[in-house]
């Protein structure tokens, strides 16, 4: 499991098992996605919470990595963290 998937998972508290829920559309997530690419001007600290969110494929394919959905994505990883809380969350 890739280091910045292990972070994501343990902030929500999912195993392995557990049904993830794309962040954009609500349908099964497949990737740990990094909301501003190291490539694409993101940082160059450890990975951080702020910059990770689960998508599904369609998702990933139709926002990641555009720089021009990079301010939609962070609304929408912002609202399912006050939504969804996590064990360092907000609830």
């Amino acid at each position: 499991m890739k280091s910045y998937t292990k972070i994501y998972m343990e902030y929500f508290g999912y195993d392995t098992s557990d049904f993830i829920s794309c962040e954009v559309c609500g349908n099964q997530a497949v990737d740990i996605n990094h909301i501003i690419p190291r490539g694409m001007g993101g940082t160059n600290k450890p990975d951080e919470m702020k910059n990770l969110m689960a998508v599904c494929r369609k998702c990933h394919i139709d926002f990641a990595d555009k720089k021009k959905y990079h301010e939609f994505l962070v609304g929408k990883h912002e609202e399912f963290i006050l939504t969804m809380g996590g064990k360092h969350g907000t609830k």
